[in-house]
Formats: structure tokens, sequence, C-alpha cells
């Protein structure tokens, strides 16, 4: 892809970011889940932008470090990581694809308002969620912490195992 005599083109960072795994959810990219927002070149120097899903995210300094150590891999030593708060980090950040490699992880992805488009609110009623191991609506929260802060436990009322959804914001 980069070879390191040469300086890397914005694209190709970009298809290089592909390859970098979020540590709690290995089947997601950070492209996947909306984190990166932003790529920029200056001269030689790489610039990236990430969001945390939630402040003060435990897995962000590992996110940084496997970036760096994925340009590293191409070449890529002038390097600059920045940390972006505003705006928050939104679930409807969330790629098509991310959403789907959540659901064949075994991770109920965020629902949407299926009139609006909009990712359904964390606070108020919970919302319908399908179990991604038999695709029943015929579930219940659990409790609204799972495994790691950004989800919710749920089991299903049909095939009764737990899952993790998660969750909207």
């Amino acid at each position: 892809m980069v070879t390191p005599t040469l300086t890397p083109t914005e694209q190709q960072i970009w298809q290089l970011l592909e390859e970098v795994s979020d540590p709690e959810v290995p089947v997601l990219s950070i492209l996947d889940l909306g984190i990166v927002r932003g790529v920029r070149m200056d001269g030689d120097e790489v610039h990236i932008t990430i969001t945390p899903t939630y402040s003060g995210c435990p897995a962000m300094n590992t996110i940084a470090t496997e970036i760096r150590l994925r340009l590293l891999t191409e070449g890529v030593t002038k390097l600059s990581i920045h940390h972006q708060l505003s705006p928050a980090w939104t679930t409807a950040w969330l790629s098509q694809a991310g959403r789907e490699k959540l659901a064949a992880y075994g991770i109920a992805p965020p629902q949407n308002d299926t009139t609006t488009g909009h990712v359904l609110k964390l606070f108020g009623q919970d919302p319908t969620v399908a179990c991604p191991l038999c695709q029943s609506d015929n579930t219940h929260l659990v409790s609204q912490f799972g495994s790691t802060a950004c989800k919710a436990l749920y089991q299903c009322n049909d095939c009764h195992e737990p899952f993790d959804y998660f969750k909207c914001h």
C-alpha cells in the first residue's frame, strides 16, 4: 500500500485506518465506529483527529497506539493524533457495515427510529431490541450496564441467551 520512502496520500491513510480494529469489539474498525473525524496532510506530516465513543473511554489510548503502529509499519513517522470531544460521538456515526458486523458478532446494534431514521435516545422507554442470535423481538433489559460502558445487557425471552446491546447516544 504505502512504501516507507513515499509520503502517503490522504486516501492511503484512510485505507490504513480501515485496518485498525476497536480493541473492545475487534470485528469493528475504527472507521466502522465513526470515531475518525478527519485526516489532514501537512507536507509529510499526518494529522488524525479521533473522537471517543464516551468521554474518558479507556480504549482511546490503545486506539491511538494502534494507529501509530499501523502507520509506522508503512513508514509514516511524522504523525499527530488529536482527540476531539466536540461534537460528541453519537451512534448515528456507526457505519451500516459496522452495524451489520455488530449483529453478526452477537451484539445488537443501536436501534433507529423507522420513521425518522434517527437513533433512538438512550433515556426514556427502553427500545425493542432484537436478539442478534435468533432475531426475536421478545427481549428484555437486564441491566443498563453491560460488558463495557457503551453497552447494556439484554436477554432473549425465546432463546434465553443474554446479549449486549450497543447503547444509543
